[in-house]
């Protein structure tokens, strides 16, 4: 498995070369699963699709949605924020796909039993593929409260 990140100094784009699917039955391979699944931190990612889906959530990403890694990965990613958040939402993503990653997104999501809570400086970025080809977004953070309403 190749895991690289380099910085396209004209563009100020940090990549993150990753096979997205399949292959990678290394001791390596499988120790960057592990940590992925066991980070201290949320991390998520949706596809490129018209109507993008969550495909990745790693442990303490499906804690706070309350969902199961299943039901996690058939849940379009815009059903996770606040309707009334959901073109803030957009707009962080197509400034994502314009730029390349934010690393200051805040905003409020929606846990499968309607619980809300917020996330704090969330690091967004394009996730692109070997051939430089759109593959979809991810997004990390570690700064969330729960939300009383």
């Amino acid at each position: 498995m190749r895991v690289e990140v380099q910085e396209d100094r004209q563009a100020s784009t940090p990549t993150l070369t990753l096979p997205l699917q399949g292959g990678g039955d290394s001791a390596q391979d499988a120790a960057l699963r592990h940590a992925l699944w066991q980070a201290p931190r949320a991390i998520v990612a949706h596809g490129a699709e018209d109507d993008p889906v969550f495909f990745y959530g790693n442990r303490l990403a499906l804690e706070l949605f309350e969902m199961s890694f299943e039901d996690f990965t058939q849940l379009p990613s815009r059903y996770s924020a606040e309707p009334l958040e959901r073109d803030t939402r957009a707009r962080l993503l197509e400034r994502v796909t314009r730029r390349g990653y934010v690393d200051d997104y805040s905003g409020v999501r929606i846990a499968a039993s309607g619980k809300r809570f917020m996330i704090e400086a969330a690091t967004v970025w394009n996730l692109i593929d070997e051939a430089g080809n759109h593959r979809g977004q991810a997004a990390t953070f570690s700064d969330w409260r729960a939300l009383e309403y």
